[in-house]
């Protein structure tokens, strides 16, 4: 039997800016094959989901840490931008 026979719907909640861009990349029947292949590569721990979420870490902490105005903060001795950058690489996937 053809896989997607077996298709069963699920609802997500997205932010507005999310729906529009899938709501105009299902107008060319994109829109679903994206969604299922970003979470197979989640579920199965694809190492393309996981290199591109470790990168998208530390292009944040990069920002971060080198905002003059997060450098400007402190919280008990210690810059915001150097507090907010280990919790976000606390969030990279071993």
């Amino acid at each position: 039997m053809n896989e997607t026979k077996k298709l069963v719907p699920y609802s997500v909640y997205l932010p507005e800016a999310q729906y529009n861009k899938l709501k105009e990349l299902a107008k060319n029947r994109k829109a679903s094959a994206l969604i299922r292949d970003a979470i197979t590569m989640l579920i199965e721990g694809n190492d393309a989901y996981k290199s591109g979420y470790n990168k998208a870490c530390k292009d944040a902490s990069k920002v971060i840490y080198e905002s003059e105005e997060a450098q400007m903060i402190a919280v008990r001795g210690k810059d915001l931008g150097s507090i907010l950058t280990e919790l976000i690489q606390e969030l990279e996937m071993k």
